[in-house]
């Protein structure tokens, strides 16, 4: 009798523990990102796509909760939620915020490293970056699974600049990555290095005269209201990657890894398509609009003349001499 009790009772728990690992094995997938944007952000629609994109792949349930308008942080954080497997499992970063891990990281978002937009969409077509997102990967953690961005950086100041002798001592706000520093101190401005939701009141309280920016970025900050002077600089055309979770990456099943890296390769190149296409017409827009004027800028060569020395030294200084010149022989 005590036999067959025991063995009822093995009965039982084996078909409980099948019945737990079947309820776990149901368990549907939660992916969190994150955004500092509205909805109608390029980022946010790259995001958008990326989820659909993976979701698509991957042909079973999986949920996607988007965190916007900075709910999570900035993108810095962002980077470091990814680097530890917490809080955050992708989203859009510069890469100015990846020094930490990787000092070529922000050399691909560099002032003057490309010509115009028909090359920077060789460099990036051409897996010339590949490099560093492997040292980002192996280093922070993080992969780069996708390349968004494609705004045209210009200087937005509380008064015109139209040639070097007006921009000469002028306090621009800049992004942390020291080229940027570097750069805009050799053509004679004053940087300075300030959170990015710091930048309006900065300028509203007269800390500095000018930050740097793509449209889609002077448009949702406002940044036209304390800066409606935009001087047309072109100093830079972004790249963002989209980022993922390496700790995270780890744990997902096999075939929703090969989703991700597929479906971020494509949101990426759909992300370059909507704001390199829609940043002329954006500033356009705002000017239409009153809030903010373009100010045609004259020594945009000269300015470039004064960063290359810069730029070279840099790129060798931290090993990316080799890319900085496949990159300029495109």
């Amino acid at each position: 009798m005590r036999d067959l009790i025991r063995g009822l009772l093995r009965c039982i728990a084996a078909f409980g523990l099948a019945v737990s690992l079947g309820a776990a094995a149901q368990q549907i997938i939660t992916l969190h990102g994150a955004v500092q944007f509205n909805d109608d952000h390029a980022f946010n629609r790259a995001l958008v796509r990326f989820q659909e994109l993976t979701a698509r792949y991957y042909g079973k349930p999986i949920n996607f909760v988007l965190h916007k308008n900075s709910e999570l942080g900035l993108e810095k954080d962002y980077f470091a939620y990814m680097n530890q497997g917490i809080s955050v499992d992708y989203g859009i970063v510069s890469p100015a915020h990846m020094s930490t891990f990787s000092k070529a990281a922000p050399f691909i978002d560099a002032p003057f490293l490309f010509r115009d937009l028909d090359h920077w969409n060789k460099v990036l077509d051409a897996d010339t970056l590949k490099p560093i997102a492997d040292e980002v990967a192996a280093k922070g953690d993080v992969m780069l699974i996708g390349f968004a961005g494609g705004g045209t950086r210009n200087i937005f100041a509380n008064k015109p600049v139209r040639n070097l002798a007006e921009m000469k001592g002028l306090k621009v706000r800049v992004q942390g990555a020291p080229i940027w520093s570097k750069t805009f101190a050799a053509v004679g401005m004053s940087p300075t290095v300030i959170a990015y939701d710091e930048i309006y009141n900065a300028i509203q309280n007269s800390v500095i005269q000018a930050g740097e920016n793509e449209a889609a970025g002077v448009e949702a900050m406002k940044f036209y209201e304390v800066g409606p002077n935009l001087n047309m600089t072109q100093h830079a055309i972004t790249i963002r990657p989209i980022c993922f979770s390496g700790k995270t990456f780890k744990k997902l099943p096999p075939d929703l890894q090969a989703a991700v890296l597929k479906a971020g390769k494509e949101a990426g190149i759909y992300g370059r398509q909507v704001e390199s296409s829609e940043d002329q017409k954006k500033l356009e827009a705002m000017q239409a609009a009153g809030r903010l004027k373009m100010i045609p800028f004259a020594d945009r060569a000269e300015m470039k003349k004064l960063a290359d020395p810069v730029m070279a030294d840099y790129a060798k200084e931290i090993g990316a001499d080799a890319i900085y010149k496949e990159i300029n022989s495109m």
